[in-house]
């Protein structure tokens, strides 16, 4: 159920070029209640990767898409941008 549900998303992401991280901390830092987001970085090059997915430009038809798919609660708070 739940690799279904990621492969939904994925599906959407890749559809509007968008990668997954990027995706994931956007949603996450779009809740009021969450202060930082850390991702674990297993190399020094994941630092990089972090830091380019939290400047990829997620669009509002992404989210938008998810939420019309069922695949985003309907209250849940979305990224601005």
């Amino acid at each position: 159920m739940i690799l279904d549900k990621v492969a939904r998303i994925k599906a959407i992401a890749d559809r509007h070029g968008i990668g997954m991280k990027a995706a994931g901390l956007r949603f996450a830092l779009a809740n009021p209640a969450v202060a930082a987001v850390i991702p674990g970085a297993s190399r020094p090059d994941r630092i990089a990767e972090d830091r380019a997915a939290l400047e990829e430009r997620v669009p509002a038809d992404f989210r938008q898409e998810l939420r019309a798919a069922g695949l985003v609660h309907p209250e849940a708070p979305l990224p601005a941008k």
